[in-house]
């Protein structure tokens, strides 16, 4: 993490600085926002990323799927367990 800082400052609703300053002690308060600041702004960045891929899965490209991707995987593997018997 880089250790240059720089104050920012920014208007927070009453009740959530209230309950920062109650419940981190002061020499803490100034990570706990930034901590959660980067969580936040990473997950914007995901959700932003997925955006573009919204809907690409089709059911009628991947009908096999339509009834659940574990019940696929099931007779995936069944399949698989009866050929390596088949094969002895």
């Amino acid at each position: 993490m880089n250790s240059l800082t720089k104050q920012a400052n920014s208007a927070l609703p009453e009740d959530l600085l209230q309950e920062l300053k109650s419940t981190i002690p002061k020499w803490e308060q100034s990570r706990v926002v930034a901590e959660g600041l980067r969580n936040e702004l990473k997950r914007i960045k995901f959700k932003k990323a997925l955006q573009p891929n919204c809907g690409t899965w089709k059911d009628e490209k991947h009908s096999e799927l339509r009834r659940g991707t574990r019940r696929f995987i099931r007779s995936l593997r069944k399949s698989s367990r009866l050929k390596g018997f088949a094969d002895k």
